[in-house]
C-alpha cells in the first residue's frame, strides 16, 4: 500500500476526551469543496451498504426492522459529529446480536433499549477515566477466537429464516438450538430456499466481478425482484418478506412493512416488554440489566477501539480512543430515546468508508442522512425484501466476520499457549457468551505472559570479569547481576540465591541494571534477602537502579532504614563503596565471585 500520501496525526488527537475533536480537526486541517463531495459520494455508499445490514441486525437481534434504522440514523450521526476518528461508521453490528437477542428474548425491546442507555453511561465513564487503551490489553488470540465464535452463533441464528424453516422459537443456546434447527429441517419451504441461494450467490460472484457497486444494492432489490415475478407466475412460490413478518401501528392503525416516519422522542422504559406491557423503570428492572448492559458496553468498546486502530492502519490517521469511547456511549445513551439499540464502530462500514473516498466525519453523518431519507421515500418498498434475502447477507457477513484464514493461521504458527487462547475463546463463545470467553481469555493470556516472563529470571555462577570492573574484586566479594522485572511471577526466583551465602563473604554488591521495574512482590522479596544479608554480617549495596525502582525504595523508606546497605544509582558508585569497604576489613579465607541471575 502507498503511504505517500497518508496524512500525519494532527497534534489535537491525543488522549482525553474531547468532543468533536476528529470534526474539528478536519475543518482546522483545511476542509474545501472537493472534500465535502469526497464525503457526501463516500457517505452514499456506506448509506447503501448500511441499509439492508441495519434492518437485517435489528431482525437478528430479535426487534422490528426499524430499530436498526434508527440506530444507524441517530447513533451514526451522533458518534461521528462528536467522535475522536475521522472515518469511523457507527451503527447497529454483526457482533451484538449474540448480546441483544437473549435481551431481547428476555426483556423485549424495551428492555433491549434500557440497557442500551445503561450501556452508554458505562461507555461514557469509561471515556471520562480515559481507559481508550483498552484495546491494547486484549491480546490478538482473544479477540480472534470470541470474534471467530460470534460469526458461528450469527450463522446458526441465520438458518431459520434462510431455509424458511417452521420453528416456534429460537433456543438461546447454541447446542439447544442446533438440535432444534436439526429437527426442524423436513419443514424447509423451497421458494425462501431457493431466493436464499440466489441472493447468496450474487453476494459472493459480484465482488469478484466488480466492487464499484455494493453486492447487497445488486442483490437483494434481484432477490425481491425474481421473487415477485415467478410468484406471479406460480402463486403458490411465497416467500417471507418483511411486509409478511412485521407491522407497525400509527395512530391505532396497525400496518405492514416498517413506518415512513423519523425516528420520533421517546422514553424507553415505555416501550413493550416481553409480555407486550409497557416495561416500565424500577430498580429491580435495572439491576436485572446491570450484567446485560455491561457486557454491550465492553463489546462495544472493543469494537469500536478495534475497527478505530484498523481506520488509523488504513488512513494514517490516528483516532483519540478517550473521545471515541465518550462518542460512541452519548450515541448509545441518546438512540434509545428514538427508538434505536445498542451500536459500535462498524469495522466493515468503517473501510468501505475509507475505500469510497472519506476525509472527515461528514461521510458517517451524510450515511446516516442517506438512511432516514430512504426510510422515509422508499419504506413501502423496503418491505418487499425477502427475509431469505436478509440472512444470506448476514450469513456473508459472519464468514467476512469469522476470518477463517487468520484463525487457521493462528492455529498452526502460533505458540502452543496463543492456540489454547484462541480456540478457548471461540468455544466459550459459542457455548456461554463473548464476556465470559474475553474474561477467561485475558486471564489465561496474562497467565502465560507472566510465566513467560518468569522464565526469563535465570540464576546461574559465572566465571570471568564483569563488563563494569575494570579489575577484580577483593575476596570476599561477590556481585550479584538480576536481569528481567522483578514482579511476581519471577522475584522469589530471581532472589532465591540471595538467601544463603557462603563463609568467608564479607560484602555483596546486587546490580540491578537490568531491572526496568519492581512491583510489591518484587520489594518484599528484594528486602527479605538484604536483610538476611546484613544479619550476617554481609555488607550491602544495591547499585545501577532505574527511575521505576528507584521511586519505588524511596516511597519503601529505605534511605530510613538502610543501616548496612546502600544504594546508588550508579553500578560503580556501589561497586566503589564494596571495594572501600573491603579495604578496611582484614582479608578473609575464601575466594570471590560473580553470581548472575537473569
Amino acid at each position: 500500500m502507498d503511504t505517500s500520501d497518508k496524512r500525519t496525526m494532527p497534534s489535537g488527537l491525543t488522549a482525553g476526551v474531547q468532543p468533536a475533536v476528529a470534526l474539528r480537526e478536519s475543518f482546522r486541517a483545511g476542509y474545501r469543496w472537493r472534500d465535502l463531495r469526497a464525503d457526501v459520494l463516500a457517505g452514499l455508499v456506506v448509506g447503501v451498504v448500511a441499509l439492508p445490514l441495519s434492518m437485517a441486525l435489528g431482525i437478528a437481534s430479535g426487534v422490528a426492522p426499524q430499530h436498526g434504522l434508527y440506530t444507524a440514523i441517530v447513533a451514526g450521526a451522533v458518534t461521528a459529529l462528536l467522535g475522536g476518528s475521522r472515518v469511523q461508521v457507527t451503527g447497529p453490528t454483526a457482533a451484538f446480536v449474540i448480546i441483544l437477542a437473549p435481551i431481547s428474548a428476555t426483556y423485549g425491546v424495551g428492555g433491549l433499549m434500557l440497557a442500551t442507555l445503561m450501556a452508554g453511561l458505562l461507555l461514557i465513564a469509561m471515556g471520562l477515566a480515559r481507559l481508550g487503551r483498552l484495546i491494547e490489553f486484549i491480546p490478538y488470540p482473544v479477540t480472534t477466537g470470541f470474534t471467530a465464535g460470534i460469526s458461528v452463533v450469527i450463522a446458526s441464528l441465520q438458518v431459520k429464516d434462510f431455509l424458511g424453516l417452521s420453528l416456534p422459537g429460537t433456543p438461546e443456546h447454541f447446542v439447544e438450538r442446533l438440535a432444534a434447527l436439526y429437527l426442524a429441517l423436513p419443514t424447509y419451504h423451497a421458494p425462501d430456499v431457493i431466493i436464499g441461494l440466489f441472493t447468496l450467490a450474487v453476494l459472493v460472484v459480484l465482488p469478484r466481478l466488480t466492487r464499484r457497486v455494493p453486492s447487497p444494492l445488486v442483490a437483494l432489490p434481484a432477490a425481491a425482484v425474481v421473487a415477485a415475478i415467478v410468484a406471479s407466475v406460480r402463486p403458490d412460490f411465497s416467500v417471507a418478506t418483511i411486509h409478511s413478518r412485521f407491522s407497525h401501528m400509527i395512530r391505532g392503525v396497525t400496518h405492514a412493512g416498517i413506518p415512513h416516519l423519523p425516528p420520533l422522542p421517546i422514553l424507553p422504559w415505555n416501550m413493550p416488554a416481553a409480555d407486550g406491557q409497557p416495561l416500565g423503570l424500577s430498580f429491580d428492572m435495572i439491576r436485572g440489566l446491570t450484567t446485560a448492559a455491561f457486557a454491550i458496553a465492553m463489546l462495544g468498546a472493543i469494537e469500536s477501539l478495534l475497527s478505530a486502530v484498523v481506520a488509523d492502519g488504513i488512513t494514517g490517521h490516528r483516532h483519540n480512543p478517550d473521545t471515541e469511547l465518550f462518542a460512541q456511549g452519548v450515541g448509545n445513551v441518546v438512540a434509545p430515546f428514538f427508538g434505536g439499540i445498542a451500536a459500535t464502530g462498524a469495522i466493515a462500514r468503517t473501510a468501505t468508508n475509507i475505500r469510497s473516498g472519506a476525509r472527515s466525519p461528514i461521510s458517517a453523518a451524510v450515511h446516516s442522512l442517506f438512511v432516514l431519507a430512504t426510510m422515509l421515500l422508499f419504506a413501502r418498498w423496503l418491505g418487499y425484501l425477502p427475509m431469505a434475502s436478509l440472512a444470506a447477507l448476514l450469513l456473508v457477513v459472519a464468514w467476512n466476520m469469522s476470518e477463517a484464514r487468520h484463525f487457521v493461521h493462528v492455529l498452526a504458527v502460533a505458540p502452543r499457549g496463543d492456540s489454547l487462547v484462541l480456540v478457548t475463546c471461540f468455544v466459550l463463545t459459542v457455548l456461554f457468551d463473548m464476556v465470559i470467553a474475553v474474561s477467561v481469555g485475558v486471564v489465561l493470556a496474562a497467565l502465560m505472559f507472566m510465566q513467560r516472563m518468569a522464565e526469563l529470571a535465570e540464576v546461574r555462577l559465572v566465571s570471568g570479569e564483569h563488563p563494569a570492573l575494570s579489575e577484580p574484586l577483593p575476596e570476599g566479594v561477590l556481585l550479584y547481576e538480576v536481569a528481567g522485572p522483578l514482579f511476581f511471577g519471577a522475584a522469589q526466583k530471581a532472589m532465591s540465591e540471595l538467601r544463603v551465602v557462603g563463609r568467608g563473604v564479607r560484602a555483596v554488591v546486587i546490580d540491578l541494571s537490568d531491572v526496568p521495574t519492581i512491583d510489591a512482590t518484587g520489594l518484599v522479596n528484594l528486602e527479605s534477602a538484604i536483610e538476611r544479608l546484613v544479619k550476617a554480617n554481609v555488607f550491602v549495596t544495591v547499585g545501577g537502579v532505574q527511575a521505576q525502582p528507584l521511586r519505588l525504595f524511596a516511597r519503601a523508606g529505605w534511605a530510613k532504614k538502610a543501616r548496612r546497605f546502600v544504594v546508588r544509582r550508579s553500578l560503580d558508585d556501589a561497586i566503589r563503596l564494596v571495594r572501600e569497604y573491603a579495604a578496611t576489613m582484614p582479608q578473609p579465607r575464601g575466594g570471590s565471585g560473580i553470581l548472575r541471575a537473569r
